[in-house]
């Protein structure tokens, strides 16, 4: 797979891989969590209406737009924002962006809703905290767990990725260790890491996602994204982005929910009307409540 990019390097062709679809499992949940625990993912090519996901795309680019952020009637970033000025509360904005009607359709809707419970094999719930991720070029996320941030109460948590409309890899979509469930050492080294309660830690790796998949003898697994696709896992799948690197502009739209069995204990920071979020800042914590002018690279 060509134009993979990781920290400005051009994944080599024998440390990228394509991620295996498992949609065709659907009709057989014995299968479907059978190839969950042998993968340690789940990618699910076209289970979401595409329809419904490109209007939930329109929905929050016209929010942007209306900040100077994205060029009107398009996918482009202006180069610039006028969200300070227009919308001094960055935390209530993005909140209102996360909970649009048409993103929240797909995200939390009867689609998702389905997969989720032939995952799961009993009733599911899905977190009220949405991720919400626009990225334009220059952005790219680190190698992480989840585990630091969602397992509180309990690990049964599952983070599931929607593309909101299509992210070929030029756009940096979200890759994953290949095996890396399996890498023990890793995996024990975060049980009982919280990201909020011990400070001293980093939950994400210093080190190149490319040198680590070296080091390790494994793969970065991606692909070309189209909406309607997405891609769960558990919260010991080692995971990050590929770099957005499309000089068209055109950004990436992205969510991450975390899901679980509804009768399990809810963690109150992501549940409610008003969830608080991993540090108690709300919305105003996450990477994409900033101006899209504002340079991160990790989240």
């Amino acid at each position: 797979m060509r134009g993979c990019v990781v920290g400005g390097r051009e994944v080599p062709q024998e440390l990228i891989g394509e991620l295996r679809d498992s949609a065709s499992l659907l009709e057989q949940p014995v299968s479907l969590r059978a190839r969950l625990a042998e993968d340690g993912y789940l990618f699910l090519r076209g289970v979401l209406d595409r329809d419904a996901v490109m209007a939930a795309r329109q929905e929050v680019l016209a929010r942007l737009a209306a900040v100077d952020e994205i060029a009107p009637g398009s996918d482009i970033f202006t180069g610039r924002s006028a969200r300070r000025a227009k919308e001094p509360d960055l935390g209530r904005f993005w909140r209102s962006v996360s909970e649009g009607p048409k993103l929240r359709a797909v995200t939390h809707g009867r689609d998702i809703g389905r997969v989720m419970e032939i995952v799961a094999g009993e009733a599911p719930r899905a977190q009220d905290f949405l991720f919400l991720r626009v990225g334009v070029p220059g952005r790219a996320t680190g190698l992480h767990f989840d585990y630091p941030f969602f397992t509180r109460l309990h690990d049964t948590v599952w983070t599931v990725w929607t593309s909101v409309g299509d992210t070929p890899v030029a756009r940096g979509p979200l890759m994953v260790v290949e095996n890396s469930h399996r890498f023990s050492d890793l995996v024990e080294s975060v049980v009982g890491f919280d990201v909020v309660r011990d400070t001293s830690r980093k939950a994400a790796f210093a080190e190149n996602a490319i040198d680590f998949a070296r080091s390790r003898n494994t793969r970065l697994l991606t692909a070309n994204f189209a909406a309607g696709d997405v891609i769960l896992f558990g919260m010991y799948m080692l995971h990050g982005s590929l770099d957005h690197h499309d000089d068209s502009g055109t950004v990436r739209v992205s969510t991450d929910l975390r899901w679980q069995p509804a009768r399990l204990a809810a963690d109150p920071r992501y549940f409610g009307d008003a969830p608080t979020g991993t540090t108690g800042a709300g919305y105003g914590e996450l990477n994409g409540a900033k101006p899209l002018d504002v340079d991160w690279h990790v989240r």
